[in-house]
């Protein structure tokens, strides 16, 4: 007797799996409806744009491209959002007695319910018609759309089954963390795209388009503009890319399926020479100063390094500071005073320095009896900051200048940058005193529920005295800069920014230190929160 097909069995269970995941509470509910319906709509303003592109000459450069991004989306996708398809974590299935192949046709066709899938089908249906001439490129049409939604679906699995254990570990939960880093690169690349299209036009996608017609999936549409040409040859050899392809991924997953079931999972057990490494490892604590200084260093940078969170505020902080300045030099629109960006988005990370602690700085409080321990603890601190952003910021405004050929300003826009980082050095001290919040360990929020309005407060107030706080330095560059012989002077703003930035920095400590000394019950209360 053969054994029953498994494969609606895991449709119906990726449906109960949505349903049920629905009925856990009424935001939920509102919030897949709400996302639903944007992501739908999206698709649906998209379908119409790709069609109206029907004729236009460089419709196949442009529809190419969207594949291939698209494709690029589902592969990386299950790295930042693992927790987004509970279906996508085969060791839930390794006690059942169940074969690789029948099992990766079952989530192959499960893996096909769900908006993501059909995003995807109406963006390829108008890819096929914005490029499809005839009916045999409809044909094929019909046969490339069925084929680039498998290999996005397959490439997505493979990644996933090829990444479960990292995924459902830890660090893979802390790796979905990233993902905001990956937005805000990604919307900087998309704008300075746009603004390109819209002086050059869609031309500039050619070249690009012209090698990735061969890249699968977006082979399969390449070979709908083909048929559409006439040239049938490198139609078919496109299209047994894009097949070829989808053997490959569904034997890759098949085999990475294989092995999650049979072998034991280790990868969240250190080596005993990795942990002797870790063990006997001392790096940059050398370097620091003795005391309670180094300490607090130390502590500050493995932060930095090692929790999730505080990473990726970093992070999204260097590559961001990086990009603005040097996207728009780029593009030649851009000033050395756009600098003052990195030192500007690193300085943020002084505010609400207790509450990267979380519930741990109840330790840290506990060796906090006076105010000159509290000063010690927040100028340890803003050390630690320093160490990394003096050299970042300096490193981005000389890039800077030099993108822009404009040496004259550098010592200006040195000079800005540090003024603007001690200011926001003073004000985050004292913010993280005055108005301390939670951040949660788990999930994507960076506020604890009920505390959203002290973040406010926090940040933005605290940027705002910031900015009032270098207008001393912001006009002695403008009245320098429209002086008749002020440009003979200008370098003087370098060790006038530099020395008001320090002065601010200590002055805000010295301020800070007294009421953090006060305030220590409070602020323990208010970062346990989360």
């Amino acid at each position: 007797m053969s054994a029953p097909a498994i494969t609606p069995v895991f449709v119906r269970l990726k449906l109960s799996l949505l349903r049920n995941g629905l009925r856990q509470s009424g935001g939920r509910k509102a919030a897949y409806i709400t996302s639903a319906v944007f992501a739908l709509l999206f698709a649906a303003l998209q379908l119409i744009g790709l069609i109206a592109l029907r004729g236009h000459a460089h419709a196949e450069s442009v529809v190419v491209l969207a594949v291939a991004v698209l494709g690029l989306g589902w592969a990386v996708m299950p790295l930042f959002f693992p927790g987004g398809d509970e279906t996508l974590d085969p060791t839930r299935l390794v006690m059942l007695p169940l074969r690789p192949r029948p099992l990766v046709r079952a989530l192959l066709t499960a893996s096909l319910v769900g908006i993501g899938p059909l995003f995807t089908l109406c963006l390829l249906v108008g890819s096929v018609v914005a490029v499809a001439r005839g009916g045999a490129a409809f044909a094929v049409g019909a046969v490339a759309v069925v084929l680039a939604l498998l290999v996005c679906v397959a490439l997505a699995r493979a990644v996933a089954a090829a990444n479960v254990r990292l995924l459902t570990s830890r660090k893979g939960r802390d790796l979905a963390v990233l993902s905001g880093l990956v937005i805000a690169i990604g919307a900087q690349i998309v704008n300075f795209g746009a603004q390109r299209l819209g002086a050059s036009g869609l031309g500039e996608l050619d070249p690009a388009a012209e090698v990735l017609q061969w890249v699968p999936p977006a082979s399969a549409i390449g070979a709908v503009h083909a048929v559409s040409e006439g040239s049938y040859g490198p139609a078919v050899a496109q299209l047994a890319l894009s097949a070829g392809a989808l053997v490959a991924l569904l034997a890759l997953w098949s085999r990475h399926l294989t092995r999650l079931m049979t072998s034991p999972d280790g990868s969240t057990l250190p080596s005993a020479e990795s942990a002797a490494k870790e063990r006997s490892s001392t790096g940059l604590a050398r370097l620091l100063p003795a005391g309670r200084t180094g300490t607090v260093m130390d502590r500050s940078l493995r932060y930095v390094w090692r929790d999730p969170k505080t990473k990726a505020a970093w992070v999204t902080s260097l590559a961001i500071g990086l990009i603005v300045p040097v996207f728009n030099a780029w593009q030649g629109t851009g000033s050395v005073y756009f600098a003052c960006f990195a030192a500007g988005m690193l300085g943020i990370q002084m505010y609400n320095q207790f509450g990267q602690d979380t519930s741990a700085f109840w330790m840290v409080a506990m060796t906090i009896s006076s105010a000159r321990d509290a000063y010690v603890e927040l100028r340890a601190r803003a050390y630690a900051l320093l160490l990394i952003t003096l050299p970042y910021a300096t490193l981005v405004t000389v890039l800077t200048t030099a993108m822009l050929g404009d040496w004259r300003r550098l010592p200006e826009a040195l000079g800005l940058s540090f003024a603007l980082l001690g200011a926001m050095l003073a004000t985050g001290a004292w913010t993280s005193a005055r108005f301390p919040y939670s951040i949660p360990q788990e999930g994507y929020k960076n506020v604890a529920p009920g505390q959203t309005g002290l973040a406010w407060i926090s940040i933005f107030g605290g940027m705002m005295a910031a900015a009032l706080l270098c207008a001393p330095v912001i006009a002695l560059t403008i009245w320098l800069n429209v002086s008749a012989d002020g440009d003979d002077w200008t370098w003087l703003l370098l060790p006038a920014g530099t020395a008001y930035g320090a002065v601010l920095t200590a002055a805000g400590l010295k301020l800070a230190a007294p009421r953090t000394a006060r305030r220590l019950p409070e602020i323990l209360a208010a970062v346990s929160k989360g």
